[in-house]
């Protein structure tokens, strides 16, 4: 997974040129599908990574005597509650032309 501490993705809502966004496809449709899938899989990633972190600290006890808050699990909470969203994220990647894509139909058409 990529460093999520190093992404320039915005934490708020900022207006991006729809022409900065269709411009790798020509169709501001095929753009944002390809963006959409590409944020559930770092909505994915993120949620996978936070699991396993909090799993460190989970402690199997059954009765409800005392609960205790751990300093070290509300740090990571905080750090991925301040992310910037997996959609900004992947509207990041694309602006930087780093996500890959392709279209199968021109394939089907050569064939």
């Amino acid at each position: 997974m990529r460093d999520l501490k190093n992404t320039e993705a915005p934490s708020n809502t900022t207006t991006i040129d729809k022409n900065l966004v269709d411009a790798p496809t020509n169709n501001i449709y095929e753009a944002i599908s390809i963006i959409s899938k590409r944020a559930v899989q770092i909505n994915g990633d993120i949620k996978k990574e936070l699991l396993e972190k909090l799993d460190e600290f989970a402690t199997y006890n059954d009765s409800l005597e005392e609960i205790f808050e751990n300093k070290e699990q509300i740090e990571v909470s905080k750090f991925y509650e301040k992310l910037p969203k997996p959609h900004a994220i992947a509207v990041q990647e694309w602006l930087e032309s780093k996500i890959y894509h392709r279209n199968t139909k021109d394939e089907e058409l050569e064939n």
